[in-house]
């Protein structure tokens, strides 16, 4: 009976299995995960409603484990209302072990709990070799209770690698587990 290997046992040993499809020649030269960036857009709604910001902040917050960054606007534009430094969303960002916690709970937690989840689409690595996904609904994962479906937010997921270009990150993707498209 095999044991099931971890994102970080799998990111450790990325060079050792994936050398002779890669063509690997250096231990250094294997991909690695760098950071998992998490981000959630919510637009004029924390401008009028504050309720709403610390709804996201702390939603955020309990499934990442790291406190948020509410973000600012960068430029102000006048037919949105919006100025320089409003509000417009929520970012985190995930190194080291919290990273690693993250992408096992979402690899297997959160996608099997997503309906009619069919995998991640291939075109969503793009050319270096990092994994952009959207989430429609936070409410996949388990830290988030289902008292208020009302308040429902979709947020962004970016993995950050070493890998050179998108068929290394593909490979490596594929080898650490996560489930794309066939």
């Amino acid at each position: 009976m095999s044991k099931h290997l971890t994102v970080k046992e799998k990111n450790d040993q990325a060079y050792d299995n994936l050398k002779a499809d890669l063509g690997l020649k250096n231990k250094l030269a294997a991909p690695k995960l760098v950071k998992v960036i998490i981000s959630t857009a919510t637009g004029t709604a924390m401008k009028k409603d504050p309720k709403r910001n610390d709804l996201v902040l702390n939603r955020l917050s309990k499934i990442t484990g790291q406190k948020a960054n509410v973000r600012g606007a960068k430029k102000s534009v006048a037919s949105f209302k919006i100025r320089t430094g409003d509000p417009v969303g929520v970012t985190v960002t995930l190194r080291g072990a919290r990273m690693y916690g993250f992408l096992e709970k979402l690899i297997n937690i959160a996608f099997p709990r997503t309906k009619d989840f069919r995998g991640i689409d291939r075109k969503n690595l793009d050319t270096i070799g990092n994994l952009t996904m959207g989430i429609k609904e936070h409410t996949i994962f388990p830290e988030t209770g289902d008292e208020d479906i009302k308040d429902v937010f979709g947020m962004a997921i970016t993995i950050v690698t070493t890998a050179k270009d998108k068929k290394q990150g593909e490979k490596f993707f594929e080898y650490i587990g996560i489930p794309f498209k066939k």
